[in-house]
């Protein structure tokens, strides 16, 4: 008698330690997913712990730190051999004072935020989308404020600028990857009442999330890049 092996499905979250990247985790343990999550070393116990904890067998733990390229490799060697169905980076930051104006912005700030919200995402993406299996997706989360068209009332200046060269970015990756027939998305999650959201936030995790992780799922099998909402619709670049 010869015995099948059965997929289990499995997501690669980068970024899932709380916020919407736990909610992420969560939401696909829901739909009988596997999770491999990253989380910052030296942070003690995360909600993700507690989702492993909850859900045996289920949850793997990595650490990364994104803006760390040497940690990005040794990543990349302990996941050798290793095949995911998506791959999503959530890891993302906002400036301290999201008043200020461009010209406002020290040096120092505006390096720091390009490095985490833009370069950081798509080195990840560059280092382990090998990993991620031709009929699969990868993923990042931007904001629609990273969307240019869109964008007619200013402020959160450096942030949106850093969305926007998130998006062009991964734009240039797609057209880099044509030929395959992998889904890519940029996911503009709404503005939830997250720790980077704040207090203001249009939507709850619960409102957002689900949406977020239906939309993904919806995407595999649709190859190249789409930038889309929590709602599935497209977000102007």
């Amino acid at each position: 008698m010869h015995r099948t092996s059965v997929h289990i499905s499995t997501v690669l979250l980068i970024g899932a330690s709380r916020g919407l990247g736990h909610a992420m985790a969560a939401e696909f343990l829901k739909k009988g997913w596997h999770v491999v999550g990253t989380v910052r070393a030296g942070g003690g116990r995360t909600l993700l712990h507690e989702l492993a904890d909850a859900h045996p067998g289920r949850v793997d733990i990595e650490t990364l730190d994104i803006t760390r390229p040497d940690q990005i490799q040794a990543l990349r060697e302990r996941l050798s051999g290793r095949t995911f169905d998506v791959l999503f980076v959530n890891a993302g930051t906002t400036n301290a004072d999201p008043t200020q104006t461009i010209g406002e912005v020290s040096t120092e700030d505006f390096v720091d935020l390009m490095i985490t919200n833009a370069l950081s995402p798509m080195r990840v993406v560059e280092s382990l989308s090998d990993f991620v299996r031709l009929d699969g997706l990868i993923g990042i989360m931007s904001s629609g404020q990273g969307s240019i068209a869109d964008n007619e009332s200013g402020q959160r200046e450096l942030y949106r600028g850093s969305k926007a060269a998130l998006n062009q970015f991964m734009r240039s990756f797609a057209a880099r990857q044509a030929h395959t027939p992998r889904a890519m998305l940029l996911m503009a999650p709404g503005w939830v009442r997250t720790e980077l959201g704040g207090p203001e936030g249009r939507l709850s995790i619960e409102e957002s999330v689900p949406g977020v992780v239906d939309v993904l799922l919806n995407k595999l099998g649709r190859p190249g890049l789409e930038y889309l909402d929590y709602r599935g619709r497209t977000v102007r670049w």
